[in-house]
C-alpha cells in the first residue's frame, strides 16, 4: 500500500481510506474502514471495531468507497 490513501470519505466519525494499488501493470483499490473516538486522556484515536448502531453508517461509507472507485475506473476506461 502507498503512505497515503488517494481518498477519504467520512461521515461523522466513521471514515473510509481508498489505497491504489499496482500490480501486474493494473491498478487496484482497497479500503480501510476506521472510526474516531476520543480516548480516557481525550486525545483523538481510531478504532475498526464498529457497535451495532454504527453498522448503517459504516454502510453507507462503504457505499460512498464503492462509488468513488467505479468513477475512478470509469476515467481510467475513457483514458484508454
Amino acid at each position: 500500500m502507498n503512505n497515503k490513501p488517494i481518498h477519504e470519505t467520512r461521515l461523522g466519525r466513521i471514515k473510509a481510506a481508498i489505497w491504489a494499488n499496482e500490480h501486474d501493470g493494473k491498478r487496484t483499490y482497497s479500503v480501510s474502514f476506521s472510526k474516531l473516538y476520543k480516548d480516557d486522556t481525550g486525545k483523538w484515536a481510531s478504532t475498526d471495531s464498529f457497535g451495532r448502531d454504527e453498522l448503517l453508517l459504516l454502510a453507507k461509507v462503504a457505499d460512498q468507497a464503492h462509488t468513488f472507485i467505479h468513477q475512478e475506473r470509469a476515467k481510467m476506461d475513457e483514458e484508454d
